[in-house]
Formats: structure tokens, sequence, C-alpha cells
């Protein structure tokens, strides 16, 4: 009787761990983040460059994922680059490395300039920013030509 008992006891044991460990252990891995810039300039002559200066703000941390970029222009021609890199080509994705970096844009024209960059990351979590741009030359310095 007391074999049967302690073996009762031992399977009752083995299934309270089993039901213990359980596979619905629920680990995040994509957390929502955000991008943050230093103030911009609003006039850019042509020729002249614009510094960004970002950082990448996560409200979480998972060390598998990636975050990238892609922009769009609506207005104007310009370039944009990142610290020292080649000119971005619109719509192509750029893998960011750091959570602080800087972008450069370049004015090629006198439009005005509007952008958006698209943050976003392995997950499909997506941060977009806006940044316009006009020309240095006011309405009156136009007139006067």
């Amino acid at each position: 009787m007391r074999k049967c008992l302690s073996y009762i006891l031992f399977t009752l044991l083995l299934a309270a761990i089993a039901c213990a460990c359980s596979d619905d252990i629920d680990i995040q891995q994509d957390y929502e983040f955000s991008v943050t810039h230093l103030p911009v300039p609003k006039r850019l002559q042509v020729n002249e460059v614009a510094e960004i200066r970002c950082m990448l703000h996560r409200q979480g941390e998972y060390s598998n994922t990636r975050y990238y970029l892609r922009y769009f222009q609506y207005d104007g021609a310009g370039e944009l680059w990142m610290d020292g890199g080649e000119p971005f080509l619109p719509n192509d994705v750029y893998e960011l490395t750091d959570t602080s970096f800087r972008l450069y844009f370049r004015s090629l024209s006198d439009d005005a300039h509007n952008i958006e960059v698209v943050f976003f990351d392995s997950f499909g979590k997506e941060f977009p920013v806006t940044f316009a741009f006009s020309n240095e030359q006011g309405e009156e310095e136009n007139i006067a030509e």
C-alpha cells in the first residue's frame, strides 16, 4: 500500500510540474519605437545642405530587431544621405546601424522640398517623419531681378 501511495504521489507531482511548464510563454520581440530629431532649417538655397540629427527611441529591446529607412520626395529636387555615405535612392531600403545618426539633405532646385522619411523595423512597425524646406529667396527678391 505504501509503495502504491508513493507511486500515486510521484505521478501527481510529475503532472503538476508538466502543467506548470506550459508552451504558452509570451516572449515579446517587437516593441514600439519612435525617431526624434533636432530642429532643422526651414529654408535652403540651391546646393545648401541641412543636417538632420536623429535619435531612435525603443520602448524595449530585442537584440535581433533591425531598423531601416526609406524616403520619398514629393516636391522639389534634392539628395538625402547618411554620415558620409552615397546619396540614397528614393524608395530603396537602408539599414540603420546605430540609435543616434545624422541625415543630410542637399537642395538641388529653387523649388520647395517635401520629403518623407519612413523608419521601420524588421517586424513591420513604421514611424514616418516629414521634412519641408523652401528656397532662401523671398518673393521681394524675385521681383527685384
